[in-house]
């Protein structure tokens, strides 16, 4: 993020404006709300007029205002963000005793607050969150805006779209106690004697700043005042920054955890999370679909040493799981676990939300305040729009966490379990998964293929994600198959390309099928396998290397490479050799033929195998193998064990540009024993 502000004028137009330029990513809002802020504290450091009315309460509605404008920004223009944060000064009084206002009519003139929100998508409209198909609590947008603002707009220009508005600063109604912060609600309303009814009312209002836009008439009793009323700034911000929490977990235990966290003491005493740890149960049910219970996740108590208590007795009778949760997330009333709440007293109210989220149950949280009789019906809203927060963030979690188990289970099925051990022959590798990535679309393989050979490859499928992985799990197992039942280096990869070639037409022959009787016949054949065949191909360094009896050191070695990074040899010499002539892709074309090489591994020779991820990493528009850059890195390494050259060649990957790898990484090092290598 970047800002600018005026610097000569102390007091002037230029020092009353401050800008921002922010990311068009999901980092924007959370970077809006810290600028906002930042400006508010900056102002009042200056002494500008009006900035002693910049109170919190008015920066909690610049904040949630601005954290919606900007998300809308970002979710629907996908540019940078323009912010500008303007503190106007009163107006001026006017020149003729005339023409002044009636003072005991209108206000005098006040402060102003102007805030700008631009993007550099200007033929797109603007729109509220609410209205772009969002889940309900997703987004307020422009209501807000409308309900909070005395005045805004669109302004549209050829290369920027801005929308504005303006808030009054002025100081506040002194008819009612009114708190600064949310923490500050929070205590007036925790400490309200729910038998004194004028107190209690008092801390209804107080909770104002807590509780949510009503999507349903309140009950009378727990209205607002008269001329009070209006949009809760203060509970949308708490639920802004509650939900960039929650979002960023990404273990359904940890949501659990931060969720009871934000709820106590905040807005009750004590809470409970149940989860579901099979896919949810379905709304209104207790059990998961297969009859288990749901699991305890986190117990949370404003008073620590009585956590331990208050768990056994939600263990021993759960109160509430049997909610109706087809309403939603709505909380219900449900009775007070037996648990004392301090001096031998029992009771309080006691609520109990779903997590529902899609139609499926993902848990329920149980909360309670000790000496309520009910929950202030603001307050229960604000519940049920966090429980809703944290349904979503569960659900993503679990999706997270599924996603990672299949990656798992995929990597252990692609990859090997082990190297085999090469007589006579040391060997290292590496193998990294591009960051991010649930399935690397290299793969490597260095296995016993018995009389006295042993196979090594190392692969490149042309794709990323399940493409390349379900190609992966093709040629490993293959080449295995073909090397096992005695097939040579060259038989193994002309076997190979007929394999995935024939593959490849029988996947295009049936999205043609597919098309042709879906009625689409704009497509041709050849277009369809132009789209179709690209995560097919595939890059593979294939070799198998026959140790030498006899205590003489040292390995015949044959391979071939079919697309792939040539091999290097790094001799005793310190010199370096290519040990293969490049050959055309796997899969591409049935009909091509394979030819191999062999030479002589001698003792204290290396032989390196690298994927493209080594050969392309990127550094600008440099590549690492640009200038022989490969070959230099071991040569640099003469005289080294297998281990260490793999980590030497692996380190100075990482070291070439200033950003991790966006590809694949694999390696691999054999070599021949003798050459009294050190560590």
């Amino acid at each position: 993020m970047t800002t600018t502000a005026g610097r000569n004028d102390i007091a002037g137009p230029a020092a009353r404006t401050l800008r921002a330029t922010l990311p068009g990513d999901p980092r924007a809002a959370a970077a809006a709300r810290q600028f906002v802020r930042a400006a508010f504290a900056q102002w009042r450091a200056r002494g500008l007029p009006g900035a002693d009315r910049l109170t919190e309460r008015l920066a909690d509605e610049t904040v949630l205002l601005v954290s919606e404008l900007v998300t809308n920004a970002v979710v629907h223009a996908g540019t940078t963000v323009e912010l500008l944060c303007r503190l106007d000064p009163a107006e001026e009084p006017l020149p003729h005793p005339d023409d002044a206002p009636d003072a005991a009519t209108e206000e005098p003139p006040r402060p102003g607050l102007v805030i700008e929100v631009s993007d550099r998508h200007p033929t797109q409209p603007v729109r509220a969150r609410e209205d772009t198909g969002a889940p309900e609590g997703g987004g307020h947008g422009l209501r807000l805006i409308s309900a909070v603002a005395e005045a805004w707009g669109v302004t549209y220009r050829r290369a920027m779209k801005t929308v504005w508005f303006r808030l009054p600063v002025g100081a506040p109604d002194a008819s009612w106690p009114e708190p600064d912060t949310v923490d500050d609600a929070c205590d007036a309303y925790a400490t309200a004697d729910a038998h004194d009814d004028r107190a209690f009312r008092r801390a209804l209002r107080t909770s104002e700043l807590l509780a949510p836009v009503p999507r349903r008439p309140a009950p009378p009793e727990d209205r607002p005042a008269p001329g009070r009323g209006g949009v809760d700034s203060g509970a949308l911000s708490f639920l802004a920054e509650a939900s960039d929490l929650l979002s960023g977990q990404l273990d359904a235990d940890q949501v659990a955890s931060l969720a009871a966290q934000l709820i106590v003491p905040r807005l009750a005493d004590w809470c409970a999370v149940w989860l579901h740890d099979g896919d949810g149960g379905a709304p209104g049910r207790g059990l998961t679909e297969d009859g288990e219970a749901p699991r305890l996740a986190r117990v949370w108590h404003m008073y620590e040493c009585r956590i331990d208590a208050l768990r056994t007795a939600l263990e021993k009778e759960p109160p509430g799981l049997e909610t109706d949760a087809t309403a939603g997330n709505r909380p219900v009333p449900v009775p007070w676990p037996d648990e004392p709440v301090g001096d031998g007293e029992f009771g309080g109210a006691a609520l109990a939300c779903p997590l529902v989220t899609g139609g499926r149950r993902l848990g329920t949280v149980l909360l309670g305040r000790a000496g309520l009789r009910r929950f202030p019906g603001e307050v229960a809203a604000l519940i049920e729009d966090l429980c809703r927060r944290a349904a979503r963030a569960v659900a993503t979690a679990r999706a997270y966490s599924r996603q990672e188990r299949i990656s798992r289970v995929l990597q252990r099925r692609l990859l090997p379990q082990g190297r085999a051990r090469v007589p006579g022959v040391a060997s290292a590798v590496v193998y990294e998964p591009r960051e991010g990535a649930w399935a690397g679309g290299d793969f490597w393989d260095l296995f016993d293929a018995g009389d006295g050979r042993w196979c090594f490859a190392l692969g490149d499928v042309c794709g990323s994600g399940p493409e390349a992985a379900a190609v992966t799990g093709l040629a490993r197992p293959v080449l295995r198959l073909l090397a096992r039942d005695g097939f040579g280096v060259s038989e193994v990869l002309d076997r190979l390309n007929k394999t995935m070639a024939r593959e490849a037409s029988d996947s295009v022959a049936a999205v043609a099928a597919a098309v042709a009787a879906a009625g689409a016949g704009a497509e041709s054949p050849v277009e369809i396998r132009e789209e179709g065949e690209q995560a097919r191909f595939l890059s593979l360094l294939y070799g198998e290397i026959v140790p030498y009896g006899g205590g003489a050191g040292g390995a015949r070695c044959t391979l071939a490479s079919a697309g792939h990074p040539l091999p290097l040899v790094l001799g005793t010499d310190g010199a370096v050799r290519v040990v293969a002539a490049p050959q055309m892709l796997l899969g591409v074309v049935e009909e091509a033929v394979y030819v191999s090489e062999s030479f002589d591994l001698r003792p204290g020779e290396t032989l390196l195998c690298v994927t493209d991820g080594v050969t392309e990493r990127r550094c600008g528009r440099r590549l690492f193998d640009d200038e022989d850059g490969l070959a230099g890195a071991l040569a640099a390494t003469a005289g080294r064990s297998a281990e260490a050259i793999a980590e030497h060649i692996r380190r100075t990957v990482h070291a070439f540009g200033p950003t991790p790898p966006d590809d694949d990484l694999a390696l691999m090092v054999l070599q021949a024993a003798g050459g009294g290598g050190r560590p």
